[in-house]
């Protein structure tokens, strides 16, 4: 069980360059940074731990679409990484391994492909995370797009059990909408499955990482940041403080 509590600043990259969406909605796209790499250069040397990287365009296509710039990050920082987004074969994840790539996410395929999920997990136990996205309390898969019959916590149970270590929670009415995480989801889950939770969306105050960063104990073990980083709601190196300080109290 995670006692440590991570910041995770966010990168989601769509068409080479970093943007946000709200909600998932490609339709409602502000575009950060042209130069992801910078980004990720940025935050290191804000004091991040791990760069979190997501290929929005992969998620949409079912195949890495930017692979080969999330390659560029991960060579050029100094620091672990950790990417999701259109993840559905050995091959995909073998790739991003080879490029440097720490940590795999895998979302529609833990839903879909449950034998490919349980390969996977076998060959990369400890550098693979199962991103579980709900609306209302649902699995919703293929870039938020879809939303199945499964409930996040069976989902989360079923996969600890093949050996799944590390979740990535986000509750997708949260996202993007500075509203704070869910934190009682977060929690929940975490507690069924017995592994670590990363929070993921609506993440918007030091408040809510402090909030967060409370039930380390119970198994969450860091939080995602993306757009409160980028609107400068939250300094990076405030919350990197912040995540220390609760983990020596």
């Amino acid at each position: 069980m995670s006692t440590s509590f991570i910041i995770y600043p966010a990168i989601d990259i769509r068409g080479g360059k970093c943007v946000r969406l709200v909600q998932g909605d490609y339709g409602q796209e502000t575009i950060y940074n042209d130069n992801p790499v910078e980004a990720a250069l940025e935050w290191q040397s804000g004091g991040a731990e791990w760069i979190h990287l997501v290929d929005l365009d992969g998620a949409k296509e079912g195949r890495p679409v930017n692979a080969e710039l999330i390659g560029q990050i991960a060579s050029q920082v100094t620091i672990p990484v950790q990417v999701g987004g259109g993840l559905r074969t050995e091959a995909d994840v073998e790739r991003l391994l080879e490029l440097g790539v720490s940590r795999v996410i895998l979302g529609t395929a833990a839903i879909e492909d449950r034998e490919f999920v349980q390969r996977v997990l076998a060959s990369y136990p400890s550098k693979i995370a199962i991103g579980i996205d709900a609306r209302d309390g649902y699995v919703a898969t293929r870039g938020w797009l879809d939303t199945s019959q499964v409930k996040a916590e069976e989902l989360a149970k079923q996969l600890a059990e093949l050996g799944a270590t590390t979740f990535i929670f986000t509750d997708i009415s949260r996202d993007g909408m500075m509203k704070g995480p869910n934190t009682e989801a977060i929690v929940s889950l975490a507690q069924a499955s017995g592994q670590t939770v990363i929070a993921s969306g609506g993440v918007s105050s030091l408040k809510d990482i402090d909030t967060l960063a409370q039930y380390r104990h119970e198994g969450v073990g860091g939080a995602i940041v993306g757009k409160a980083l980028y609107t400068g709601a939250i300094q990076l190196s405030d919350a990197v403080e912040l995540a220390r300080m609760n983990m020596l109290g």
